[in-house]
Protein backbone atom coordinates (compact mmCIF):
# COMPACT_ATOMS: atom_id res chain seq x y z
CA UNK A 1 0.00 0.00 0.00
CA UNK A 2 2.66 2.29 0.75
CA UNK A 3 4.36 1.83 -2.13
CA UNK A 4 1.14 2.55 -4.32
CA UNK A 5 0.70 5.44 -2.21
CA UNK A 6 4.62 6.27 -3.42
CA UNK A 7 3.60 6.00 -7.04
CA UNK A 8 0.37 7.71 -6.85
CA UNK A 9 2.34 10.83 -5.68
CA UNK A 10 5.05 10.66 -7.94
CA UNK A 11 2.31 10.29 -11.13
CA UNK A 12 3.24 13.40 -13.58
CA UNK A 13 -0.44 14.54 -12.94
CA UNK A 14 -0.45 15.15 -8.94
CA UNK A 15 2.92 17.03 -9.01
CA UNK A 16 1.66 19.19 -12.02
CA UNK A 17 -1.21 19.60 -9.43
CA UNK A 18 0.95 20.12 -6.18
CA UNK A 19 3.17 22.86 -8.04
CA UNK A 20 -0.01 24.69 -10.10
CA UNK A 21 -1.80 25.13 -5.76
CA UNK A 22 1.46 26.25 -4.92
CA UNK A 23 2.43 28.59 -7.80
CA UNK A 24 -1.64 29.95 -7.27
CA UNK A 25 -0.66 30.53 -3.33
CA UNK A 26 1.96 32.89 -4.38
CA UNK A 27 -0.01 34.28 -7.40
CA UNK A 28 -2.92 35.16 -4.71
CA UNK A 29 -0.56 37.08 -2.92
CA UNK A 30 0.90 39.27 -4.85
CA UNK A 31 -2.88 40.19 -6.43
CA UNK A 32 -3.55 40.71 -2.44
CA UNK A 33 -1.21 43.20 -1.93
CA UNK A 34 -1.76 44.76 -5.09
CA UNK A 35 -5.38 45.57 -4.52
CA UNK A 36 -5.23 45.92 -0.73
CA UNK A 37 -1.96 48.49 -1.09
CA UNK A 38 -2.49 50.07 -4.48
CA UNK A 39 -6.28 50.27 -5.76
CA UNK A 40 -8.07 50.55 -1.96
CA UNK A 41 -6.12 53.92 -1.21
CA UNK A 42 -7.30 54.93 -4.18
CA UNK A 43 -10.90 53.73 -4.11
CA UNK A 44 -10.85 55.38 -0.17
CA UNK A 45 -9.46 58.48 -1.47
CA UNK A 46 -11.95 58.90 -4.14
CA UNK A 47 -14.67 58.34 -1.68
CA UNK A 48 -13.05 60.22 0.87
CA UNK A 49 -12.90 57.65 3.11
CA UNK A 50 -10.18 56.09 5.88
CA UNK A 51 -9.84 52.73 4.71
CA UNK A 52 -11.57 50.83 1.49
CA UNK A 53 -13.61 49.11 4.28
CA UNK A 54 -15.30 52.79 5.26
CA UNK A 55 -16.73 53.07 1.43
CA UNK A 56 -20.04 53.11 1.54
CA UNK A 57 -22.97 54.44 -0.46
CA UNK A 58 -26.12 56.38 0.92
CA UNK A 59 -29.31 55.49 -0.93
CA UNK A 60 -32.44 56.51 1.05
CA UNK A 61 -32.10 55.70 4.83
CA UNK A 62 -29.95 52.42 3.73
CA UNK A 63 -26.41 52.38 4.10
CA UNK A 64 -24.25 49.71 1.87
CA UNK A 65 -21.01 48.99 2.56
CA UNK A 66 -19.22 48.51 -0.69
CA UNK A 67 -15.67 48.69 0.03
CA UNK A 68 -14.43 45.14 0.38
CA UNK A 69 -17.39 43.80 -2.35
CA UNK A 70 -15.28 46.34 -4.84
CA UNK A 71 -12.09 44.77 -3.25
CA UNK A 72 -13.31 41.38 -4.11
CA UNK A 73 -14.49 41.73 -7.36
CA UNK A 74 -11.06 43.61 -8.15
CA UNK A 75 -9.07 40.05 -7.23
CA UNK A 76 -11.62 38.55 -9.22
CA UNK A 77 -10.74 40.36 -12.13
CA UNK A 78 -6.94 40.22 -11.81
CA UNK A 79 -7.16 36.83 -11.38
CA UNK A 80 -9.36 36.38 -14.05
CA UNK A 81 -7.48 38.29 -16.84
CA UNK A 82 -4.20 36.21 -15.48
CA UNK A 83 -5.68 32.93 -16.31
CA UNK A 84 -7.18 34.19 -19.57
CA UNK A 85 -3.55 35.04 -20.79
CA UNK A 86 -2.26 31.89 -19.69
CA UNK A 87 -4.37 29.71 -21.41
CA UNK A 88 -4.73 31.80 -24.69
CA UNK A 89 -0.87 31.24 -24.24
CA UNK A 90 -1.22 27.61 -24.31
CA UNK A 91 -3.66 27.46 -26.88
CA UNK A 92 -1.17 29.66 -28.81
CA UNK A 93 1.64 27.20 -28.24
CA UNK A 94 -0.88 24.09 -28.51
CA UNK A 95 -1.98 25.22 -32.19
CA UNK A 96 1.68 25.80 -33.18
CA UNK A 97 2.87 22.46 -32.45
CA UNK A 98 -0.38 21.11 -34.20
CA UNK A 99 0.01 22.80 -36.86
CA UNK A 100 3.95 21.63 -37.84
CA UNK A 101 2.58 18.59 -37.08
CA UNK A 102 -0.44 18.75 -39.81
CA UNK A 103 2.55 19.87 -42.30
CA UNK A 104 4.37 16.96 -42.15
CA UNK A 105 1.06 14.79 -42.68
CA UNK A 106 0.45 16.64 -45.93
CA UNK A 107 3.99 16.22 -47.29
CA UNK A 108 3.95 12.43 -47.16
CA UNK A 109 1.41 10.93 -49.95
CA UNK A 110 -0.16 8.28 -48.97
CA UNK A 111 0.58 5.26 -51.32
CA UNK A 112 -1.64 4.57 -54.36
CA UNK A 113 -2.54 1.06 -55.88
CA UNK A 114 0.02 1.71 -58.54
CA UNK A 115 2.82 1.63 -55.55
CA UNK A 116 1.87 -1.40 -54.38
CA UNK A 117 1.91 -3.08 -57.59
CA UNK A 118 5.43 -1.61 -58.38
CA UNK A 119 6.61 -2.97 -55.26
CA UNK A 120 5.14 -6.45 -55.85
CA UNK A 121 6.33 -6.42 -59.33
CA UNK A 122 9.90 -5.60 -57.91
CA UNK A 123 9.78 -8.62 -54.71
CA UNK A 124 8.80 -10.86 -57.48
CA UNK A 125 12.06 -9.62 -59.77
CA UNK A 126 14.38 -10.52 -57.45
CA UNK A 127 13.35 -13.85 -56.86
Amino acid sequence: MLKEFKEFLMRGNVVDLAVAVIIGAAFKAIVDSLVKDIFEPIIAMVFKADSIAGVSVKIGSATLGVGAFAAAIINFVIVGFVLFMVVKGMNAVQGLANSGKEEAKEVAPEPKAEDYLREIRDLLANK
